[in-house]
C-alpha cells in the first residue's frame, strides 16, 4: 500500500513538472509583441498556471522566419506571408497557416507642438519618399522635416510603404527605427519629426496623430475601414493549431482577449 502511495505521488509530482516546463515560444511582430501579447500572456498564465512563455517582438518578418523553420509556436505578424515565404514554408515542409487576432491603424504622428493637424495620403507619400522636404511644403512652419520609420524586418514598413507610399522607396535620410516606441520617442523629442507607429503607441509623451484624407485612426474608424491606412494583425502557425499555441490563440480571439486587445489600443474582431 505504501509503495502504491509513492509511485502516485511520483506520478503526480512528474505530471506536475511536465506542466510547469510547458513553454509556449512566440516571436514576430513588435507591433503586437511589445504591448499586447506580454499583456495576453500574462492574464493567460492567471488561470493557466503551468504555462510560461518566451517572447521575441523583433519584427513580422523574424515572426514567420521562426514559423518556416521551427523555432516558435506562434508567428505574429503585422502583415500577409510574402510569397516566397509561403513558399519557403512548404520547401521546408510547414504550412503558414494565418488568423487574424486584432485590427490595427497605422497612425502617421508628428510632435505635439507641430501646428500640422492634418495632410492627405499624397502629402504623406511626398514627406516620407523625400519629395516634401520642409513643413512649409504642408501648411506648417518652416523646418527641415525629420522623417522616422522602421526597420526593413517589419510588417509595419513593408505595409506603410504599400499602403501610404504607393510601393515607392523611402527617402534615404530617413532615419531607421527597431520598434514603435522609438519612433515615438524621437518624434516626441523632436519639433520637426515625423513617423508612423501603430494606434496601442499613441499616448507617448509629445506626439498627436494626424487625420488622414480627413480621417483621424480610432477604433470605429479601423473596424469600418474609413481610416485610409487600416489592418489586420495575425498570428502565423504552421497549419491548423494544435495544443497549447491553439488554447492561447482561441483566448486572444475570444472575448476576455479582446477586452484586453481593445484596453491596449487595438480594434478588436468585430
Amino acid at each position: 500500500m505504501k509503495k502504491l502511495l509513492a509511485l502516485s505521488i511520483a506520478a503526480a509530482l512528474s505530471i506536475c513538472s511536465v506542466q510547469a516546463d510547458t513553454k509556449l515560444v512566440i516571436k514576430g511582430s513588435d507591433t503586437l509583441g511589445a504591448k499586447l501579447v506580454p499583456q495576453l500572456a500574462e492574464a493567460y498564465k492567471s488561470s493557466h498556471p503551468g504555462i510560461s512563455f518566451s517572447i521575441a517582438a523583433e519584427g513580422s518578418t523574424t515572426g514567420i522566419a521562426a514559423i518556416i523553420d521551427g523555432t516558435a509556436d506562434i508567428g505574429m505578424a503585422s502583415r500577409r506571408a510574402f510569397p516566397a515565404e509561403v513558399s519557403a514554408a512548404l520547401a521546408n515542409g510547414r504550412s503558414l497557416k494565418p488568423t487574424i487576432v486584432a485590427y490595427d491603424g497605422i497612425a502617421v504622428i508628428v510632435n505635439a507642438a507641430n501646428s500640422v493637424s492634418k495632410l492627405s495620403k499624397k502629402q504623406i507619400e511626398g514627406i516620407f519618399t523625400g519629395e516634401i522636404k520642409d513643413w512649409s511644403e504642408v501648411g506648417g512652419k518652416p523646418g527641415a522635416i525629420s522623417i522616422y520609420t522602421r526597420n526593413t524586418s517589419s510588417g509595419t514598413y513593408s505595409d506603410f510603404k504599400g499602403m501610404a507610399m504607393s510601393k515607392k522607396d523611402y527617402a534615404g535620410t530617413a532615419q531607421k527605427m527597431a520598434g514603435n516606441e522609438e519612433i515615438a520617442s524621437e518624434v516626441g523629442k523632436n519639433a520637426n519629426g515625423v513617423g508612423y507607429v501603430g494606434m496601442a503607441y499613441l499616448k507617448a509623451s509629445g506626439v498627436k496623430a494626424v487625420a488622414v484624407d480627413g480621417v483621424t485612426p480610432s477604433i470605429s474608424t479601423v473596424q469600418n475601414h474609413s481610416y485610409p491606412i487600416s489592418r489586420s494583425t495575425f498570428y502565423y502557425t504552421n497549419g491548423e493549431p494544435s495544443g497549447e499555441a491553439k488554447a492561447f490563440l482561441d483566448y486572444t480571439i475570444g472575448s476576455a482577449g479582446q477586452k484586453i486587445v481593445e484596453e491596449v489600443g487595438f480594434a478588436p474582431l468585430k
